[in-house]
This record gives structure tokens, C-alpha cells and sequence, in this order.
């Protein structure tokens, strides 16, 4: 039986173990905001195990002790230590332990602004630094190390939830509202993000990647994005070039350097140097390119974009190839 007893025990650690990971965990925190929850949920644990332990111990004396041996003095002494008093002081030390950090973190002029809206079914994502035009991109979270970082954060037309578990707590993402999130990492590395509000069929395929930079390499790739995308010269990338503006892709996305300007879809100026695609469904090769442009519903179900299955499988990859050079 203790054999038995012990095989649950590490099937259900096993499990439990499983659920957890360095890039998308609470509990393995890469800014400031994320790690005073952590500590806030330790206070608050080992709060309820004094809890509830002293209330095991006062059930264990009361049922030992036989009857009559406590006084109705006693007893009422005993309640209001164990049933007023000894629980105000937890409770208020508890209390004055959180409030410190929940204290909003101040943002300064000079600091980084990201305005984030949730789409169905991506992330629009726009940068906005201090004395500088605005940077779009989609889909991926760019942060330096070190630096303040306010989100700015809207619903396009359903409502989401933001979080990013290692930077900071969720907020929701409320159409003609905006949210106001304040975050600072401190560890450079690539994290995840999630929404956390059902938004629709593809809601649990709304992911984003969550890059955490040096500022000085951050700077540079901020830079970077705000050149043109080249222009392919010669080859299958030249010809998806066309296939993209022939086939009316640029009536809903932007591609800096070129005619398409549109604000519907996710603006591909870079698309190729990003990890994955359709908001973290696939990841960044050819071949889930092509099968992206080809039938978008059929990865992301509820996704706007419309199925492009007339495109042959030559065109498609074309278009793949000339995607996948963007960056």
C-alpha cells in the first residue's frame, strides 16, 4: 500500500511538473512587476498555512482534551485570541505586506510607450519612443532590459485579455477603451504571451513571442524596423512580389517601401524576421506560409482573412518565398 501510496504521489507531481516552464510561468519571473507577485503569492501562502495548520493543531488539542476541563472563561478567552484577535494581526500583516507592491510603478517622459490592440484573432502592435515616429509591427512584443515600459492596451472589436506571465499581471482589452499596463524587464531572453479571455473561435491559438533585449540591441532592431523591407530582385520572391499585389493582398496589409499601405490585417513589413505566424499558430518556415496564404480558415478558424485555395501551389509558395524575405 505505501508503494501504491508513493507511484500517486509521483504521478501527480509528475503531471503538476509538467504544467510548468521558463517562458509562459508566473513563477519564472523576467521583470520587476511579475516578481513582487511571486512574492506576493509566497506571503500569501505561507499566510494560509499558518491559517489553516493552527487551525489543524486547536482541532487536534480540542478533540484530545476530555470535557470540562475548559471554563467558560476560558473558552471565551480562547475565542477572542484564536477567533478575533490572532486573525486581525495575520490579516493586517498580510495587508500591509501587499499594499507596497501594489503600488503602480511611475512612468517618466523619456520611457518606452507600446500600444498593443487585440484583433480577431492577432496583436496589433505599435512603438512609440520619445521624440520619434511610431514603428508597427504584429504579433511580437519587443522590450529593453532595464527600461520602463508602459502598454497601452485596446480591444479593436471583442474583448481580450493581456498577459505577458513573466513581465507582469494580465489586463483586459476593452473596445473603445483604453488600458494601462506598466512593466520593466530585467532579464533578457524570448517569453511568451497569451490572451486570457475567450475573444472567439481561435481564441486559444492568440499567442505572441515576448522578446526581452539589451537597450542598445533593441535600439538597433527598433532602428531596423523602421527601414523599407527589401525589394526582392530576381527569382520566385520577385514573382510573389506581384502574386501579392495581383491577388489583392495589399487591400488589406501594409508593406513599408511598397503600395500596400492598408491598416485591416497585420502589417508584414518584416514578417521574416519574426519567430512564427497567424499569432504564434505556426512557426516561421515556407511551408506554413504556404499553407497559411492558402487556407487561413482552415489554420485559425474564425480568422478573417478569406481562404486563397484558387492560388496553385507554385504561386503560393512565390508568395511564401517573398513573405519569408521580408525582414
Amino acid at each position: 500500500m505505501h508503494r501504491i501510496g508513493r507511484a500517486r504521489c509521483a504521478v501527480i507531481g509528475a503531471i503538476l511538473l509538467a504544467g510548468c516552464n521558463r517562458h509562459q510561468s508566473a513563477l519564472a519571473p523576467f521583470g520587476v512587476e511579475a516578481d513582487q507577485v511571486r512574492t506576493l503569492t509566497i506571503v500569501l501562502l505561507i499566510g494560509a498555512v499558518i491559517i489553516a495548520g493552527g487551525v489543524a493543531l486547536l482541532m487536534q488539542h480540542a478533540i484530545r482534551t476530555p470535557g470540562g476541563r475548559l471554563t467558560l472563561p476560558q473558552g471565551m478567552r480562547l475565542v477572542l485570541w484564536l477567533g478575533a484577535i490572532g486573525p486581525t494581526i495575520l490579516l493586517f500583516t498580510l495587508l500591509a505586506a501587499s499594499l507596497p507592491l501594489m503600488r503602480p510603478a511611475p512612468v517618466g517622459a523619456a520611457d518606452l510607450r507600446i500600444g498593443v490592440e487585440g484583433e480577431q484573432f492577432w496583436w496589433r502592435v505599435t512603438y512609440r519612443p520619445p521624440g520619434q515616429p511610431p514603428v508597427v509591427t504584429a504579433n511580437e512584443i519587443r522590450v529593453p532590459v532595464g527600461r520602463t515600459v508602459e502598454f497601452k492596451l485596446s480591444g479593436g472589436d471583442i474583448v481580450h485579455s493581456f498577459w505577458i506571465p513573466g513581465l507582469a499581471g494580465k489586463m483586459d482589452m476593452i473596445p473603445g477603451r483604453t488600458n494601462t499596463l506598466v512593466a520593466r524587464p530585467e532579464k533578457p531572453g524570448r517569453y511568451r504571451g497569451v490572451c486570457t479571455e475567450f475573444c472567439g473561435l481561435s481564441h486559444a491559438l492568440m499567442a505572441f513571442d515576448v522578446v526581452a533585449m539589451e537597450p542598445a540591441a533593441f535600439d538597433a532592431w527598433l532602428a531596423g524596423q523602421r527601414r523599407p523591407a527589401p525589394a526582392p530582385a530576381t527569382g520566385p520572391a520577385r514573382r510573389g512580389a506581384q502574386l501579392f499585389a495581383a491577388n489583392g493582398c495589399t487591400g488589406c496589409h501594409a508593406i513599408a517601401g511598397t503600395d500596400a499601405a492598408s491598416m485591416i490585417g497585420p502589417d508584414l513589413s518584416h514578417i521574416g524576421s519574426r519567430t512564427a505566424i497567424g499569432a504564434g499558430t505556426l512557426p516561421m518556415t515556407r511551408a506554413a506560409l504556404t499553407r497559411f496564404i492558402r487556407n487561413a480558415p482552415g489554420v485559425k478558424p474564425g480568422v478573417r482573412m478569406p481562404a486563397y485555395t484558387h492560388l496553385s501551389d507554385a504561386d503560393a509558395q512565390a508568395i511564401a518565398a517573398y513573405l519569408e524575405g521580408l525582414k
